[in-house]
């Protein structure tokens, strides 16, 4: 019986201390020393934007050209990939292309020559037919002087049989026009199947060219380099990160709120920040991002109590332009505390109304 008892009364004090815990986090989350009930806060820390500087294509690394910490700026080259392969396979494309090239023209002149053939064929079409024309007229006279008697026969069967030859010959040569046409139009082909050629490797010497160009390392934007991931020598697949660069132009502290409130903050809420470091500067901002999904939620929501626990993340965006003017001073990781005024009838208090403006 006594044994049971104890039980109840740790299990009871477990809870207790729960409770208090609970309310304890709640209370400095949402009064926070002096504030008033217009205006919360929350912990948390700065964070900028970070890109990952990659490698297109897999390669070693030739070089790197900034360190950790040095501030860039937009399209500065960071680093090289090694370019031998793609050099080589350049010199290729090109070789290819000059080749197409010279396919083009050499098609090209086969069809002024099969043009020229055409023009000469179609000339002896009309020489075989003026020798046509003139047979058929000595056949007609043969024929007239061997009825008279004037002549053999035999005269007369030796024009007959030139006309039949004349007759073949002019056959022949539109034979010869049709096949020398036919030509013309294959080799007319051949030029647009080499100019296609000619295309192609053209783009591929283009696609190789940009390969290269991409081989250079550019700085996306403007800002810091936080870490150098891969070091020179290595080789990295497409897509390996080699630099990770921070945008510390676009500068936010993210921190929590519970659910009671952070169902009023609206986006572009006026908020005060102050870092643990430079506790005498208050940094004006802005609400730029309230979620729409809790990020500490228990596994049952049934009580109020249980609905106060749910935490919502909140972004507060520092000015840019307050940024740029302090932008070797801006340290991304650094812990603080940002008020947000969720009553605008609120005045800040006197401590976080002299704002840091240049």
């Amino acid at each position: 019986m006594n044994l049971s008892l104890g039980r109840n009364w740790r299990v009871l004090a477990v809870i207790l201390v729960a409770v208090v815990a609970a309310g304890v986090v709640l209370w400095l989350v949402l009064k926070p020393s002096g504030m008033p009930s217009g205006i919360v806060s929350g912990n948390g820390r700065i964070e900028a934007v970070e890109v990952d500087i990659a490698a297109k294509m897999p390669g070693r690394i030739q070089d790197i050209t900034v360190d950790e910490g040095e501030f860039v700026r937009a399209g500065q080259v960071v680093a090289h990939m090694e370019t031998d392969a793609l050099v080589a396979q350049l010199a290729e494309a090109r070789a290819q292309l000059a080749q197409a090239a010279n396919a083009v023209q050499i098609s090209q002149s086969q069809v002024v020559q099969r043009e020229s053939d055409r023009a000469f064929a179609e000339a002896t079409v009309l020489q075989r037919a003026a020798e046509l024309n003139v047979a058929r007229k000595r056949l007609n006279r043969s024929e007239i002087l061997a009825r008279e008697g004037a002549t053999p026969v035999q005269e007369r069967d030796n024009d007959q049989a030139a006309v039949e030859g004349a007759s073949a010959a002019v056959t022949a040569a539109r034979a010869q026009v049709a096949a020398v046409t036919a030509g013309i139009a294959a080799t007319r082909s051949q030029v647009v199947g080499a100019t296609t050629n000619v295309d192609a490797a053209r783009a591929t010497v283009d696609r190789i060219l940009a390969d290269i160009r991409d081989s250079v390392l550019r700085a996306p934007r403007s800002g810091r380099i936080q870490y150098r991931i891969a070091q020179p020598g290595e080789v990295v697949g497409a897509g390996g990160r080699v630099l990770t660069l921070a945008d510390v132009s676009d500068v936010t502290m993210v921190f929590f709120l519970p659910e009671t409130v952070a169902g009023r903050v609206a986006l572009g809420s006026e908020a005060r920040i102050v870092l643990d470091a430079l506790s005498d500067r208050v940094i004006p901002a802005r609400i730029s991002f309230v979620a729409d999904v809790a990020q500490f939620t228990p596994k049952t929501v049934e009580t109020q109590s249980e609905r106060q626990k749910l935490m919502f993340r909140v972004k507060a965006r520092i000015d840019p332009a307050l940024l740029r003017k302090h932008i070797t001073l801006v340290k991304t990781g650094l812990p603080g505390t940002a008020y947000v005024r969720i009553d605008p009838e609120v005045p800040w208090p006197e401590k976080l109304s002299r704002v840091v403006r240049d």
